[in-house]
């Protein structure tokens, strides 16, 4: 069996690593599979069996993006950066795979070039593939020009293929980066990476929140640790609903969320019996299937979950450091009638929040066609890279 290194770094949330297990999930019937995991450990994050995983020493990024940090904060930055490095040597070099995939990088991720540009050089010496799995919007900077010309010329050295997760009918990669015509590797969209739910594996605390029979609304913001202001809104917005309609509000506050805000959400719901309040499910696409109405931030997995289920949809774009990743794609949901948009002045006023949830629970979102295939495709493209095989899919 051919062997894969997947390489994934996740600084701020969890949303880049759902999508690379999931990716990974479709993989391992093909290839023996050693995942790097560069961020933060998610405690009951759910590993496909036989996958192994390998979790650097942690590095995460400060709140105003600016520096990145060893989650252990008793290590300097520069001592836990070489050592990274020497682990990702010494993992290509026993591990041996036939296929390097790296998630985001030259894309983002440039500030871990220190780890990056050393590993692909060993995958290159060895004829090792490499794959860049991407998402399908990327963050633009003030300098877009340099910043395209930086990302064209690390694709072109080092780069066999550039696996874009999305649909063009939905947002084509140029909406973002507009000298795709510019690389020299194959570039090929595999629709978007959808996860599946695992119903077997819902723990006794799920069991017993999707087995509530009133209408539910569920809320959630990711990895928690942004988006706070639509958690208080919704908690703020459920002592309007409480008295109005039938439901029950299941959040999810996210792992990464600070203690102290954790807390202050309880405190402040604590007269609330309709509002559940948790930090995390591995199973969140089960709740979505269940709920009536989704309110959450608009980031890749989510948009996935909503387009997957048809539920009703309140979306608000995470905007942190003029990042309009999140703009761009609610927006055009939006456009499209499958969700809504929430601005800030929504969230800031619980009553008008209550009044967006209720209309919104009355609405019907419309249907689409996207492709939603991502893992399968991926797994045929990545497949004819080092297997004798021709993709059953259009190019």
């Amino acid at each position: 069996m051919k062997k894969l290194m997947f390489y994934c770094q996740h600084i701020l949330g969890m949303g880049h690593l759902i999508r690379s297990m999931e990716i990974v999930r479709g993989l391992v019937n093909d290839f023996e599979i050693c995942f790097i995991n560069g961020g933060e450990v998610i405690q009951n994050f759910q590993v496909p069996q036989d996958v192994t995983v390998v979790n650097l020493p942690a590095i995460k990024t400060d709140t105003e993006f600016r520096e990145l940090r060893p989650v252990d904060a008793s290590l300097s930055l520069e001592a836990v950066q070489e050592t990274r490095k020497d682990l990702l040597l010494n993992q290509i070099e026993t591990f041996q795979p036939d296929v390097l995939m790296v998630e985001l990088f030259p894309f983002g991720r440039r500030r871990f070039s220190f780890e990056l540009i050393p590993l692909m050089e060993a995958a290159k010496a060895r004829g090792t593939k490499v794959v860049c799995s991407l998402r399908d919007i990327v963050v633009t900077k003030q300098d877009q020009a340099r910043h395209e010309a930086k990302i064209c010329r690390l694709m072109n050295q080092y780069f066999d293929q550039l696996l874009i997760h999305g649909d063009p009918n939905l947002h084509p990669l140029e909406d973002s980066f507009s000298r795709v015509a510019d690389l020299n590797c194959e570039v090929h969209y595999t629709g978007y990476v959808a996860q599946q739910p695992e119903t077997n594996r819902l723990t006794l605390v799920d069991r017993w929140a999707l087995s509530r029979q009133a209408p539910m609304i569920l809320v959630s913001v990711g990895g928690g640790r942004f988006g706070h202001e639509l958690l208080r809104g919704m908690v703020g917005a459920a002592e309007y609903l409480s008295a109005r309609i039938p439901h029950h509000i299941q959040m999810f506050t996210g792992p990464f969320i600070p203690e102290s805000v954790f807390w202050q959400l309880k405190q402040a719901g604590w007269d609330c019996p309709k509002l559940h309040i948790h930090r995390y499910t591995p199973n969140l696409l089960a709740y979505m299937q269940q709920a009536d109405l989704s309110v959450s931030m608009s980031g890749y997995n989510t948009t996935m979950n909503i387009l997957t289920t048809g539920v009703n949809a309140l979306m608000l774009p995470f905007t942190g450091n003029d990042d309009q990743e999140q703009t761009m794609r609610v927006r055009r949901l939006d456009e499209l009638g499958v969700a809504q948009m929430l601005q800030m002045g929504d969230v800031a006023l619980p009553d008008r929040l209550a009044q967006r949830v209720e209309a919104a629970l009355e609405s019907t979102p419309q249907s689409t066609q996207f492709d939603l295939d991502g893992v399968r495709q991926t797994a045929q493209r990545v497949r004819s890279l080092v297997y004798d095989t021709t993709p059953a899919i259009a190019a």
